[in-house]
């Protein structure tokens, strides 16, 4: 299937420190697009993969699970930890689920994470169902594009195929056990309104992890696909901020370009 115009993976090479930016169920890179420009402009290297499945139909994504999801975004950080001093993690949703799972397993080749209404568990009564229904009806109503700013619009699935939010739900297992492996400095973001994923999503996270370094912002303006909400400016802004704090060589890069500057 062609992809959707819009949802392409995008990569950018830059500094020593490396950012990978994972989006969210059901969504595509686009959601996450403007962020990923943002660190390429301040000069770091990024990568924005398209997960398996996402950027075509959803019925592309009936026949992938949570760990096809999952091996494309652990690809994309060993590279990028190939050829970088140091890497973070940004991440959005069900992005947040499988972010947390990378810094749980690969521990320092992660040196930090910025999360963005993280999805880690299910607040759908229904959800118990899922192991039936989804040999019986393959698809439901979607959750993409629940955003707050008029004429932003999120290029997601309309439709939530239910084998693959059957494997969620394995992956949000998964993930709740070992979010006390998770010791990396945290930037986590959450919108007090959103219509996806509830606020007790990011207080699961914030209580369990084992990380001593955590900031915590409400996102007040935006729902649940901040990334491309009225928060967005400040997403983008903190997370260059925080990464700067924890990346020296990202900083010394920074200094050095500066002094070429005045040199020149």
């Amino acid at each position: 299937m062609p992809l959707l115009p819009g949802a392409e993976p995008y990569r950018h090479q830059g500094g020593p420190v490396g950012v990978l930016l994972c989006h969210g169920f059901t969504g595509s890179p686009q959601s996450m697009r403007p962020w990923a420009e943002e660190l390429a402009a301040a000069g770091f290297t990024v990568s924005l993969p398209l997960l398996p499945g996402h950027g075509t139909r959803w019925q592309d994504m009936q026949v992938t699970r949570w760990e096809d999801w999952y091996a494309e975004v652990e690809r994309e950080l060993l590279a990028l930890a190939e050829e970088c001093e140091q890497v973070f993690v940004c991440a959005l949703s069900m992005g947040g689920a499988l972010a947390l799972r990378l810094a749980a397993l690969h521990g320092p080749t992660v040196s930090g994470l910025v999360l963005v209404n993280p999805s880690v568990r299910s607040d759908n009564p229904a959800g118990v169902l899922l192991p039936v229904l989804r040999h019986l009806v393959p698809s439901i109503a979607g959750v993409a594009n629940d955003i707050h700013k008029p004429g932003a619009r999120e290029l997601g699935y309309d439709r939530t195929p239910l084998h693959a939010a059957w494997s969620l739900g394995r992956l949000w297992q998964e993930v709740q056990r070992r979010l006390p492996e998770v010791t990396q400095p945290v930037l986590l973001f959450h919108s007090p309104q959103d219509h996806v994923v509830s606020p007790a999503n990011s207080e699961l996270v914030l209580a369990r992890i084992s990380s001593t370094d955590v900031t915590e912002r409400l996102c007040q303006r935006s729902f649940h696909v901040a990334t491309l909400d009225h928060d967005a400016a400040e997403i983008f802004a903190a997370s260059q901020d925080f990464i700067r704090r924890l990346a020296p060589a990202q900083a010394a890069g920074a200094d050095l370009a500066e002094s070429d500057d005045h040199h020149g």
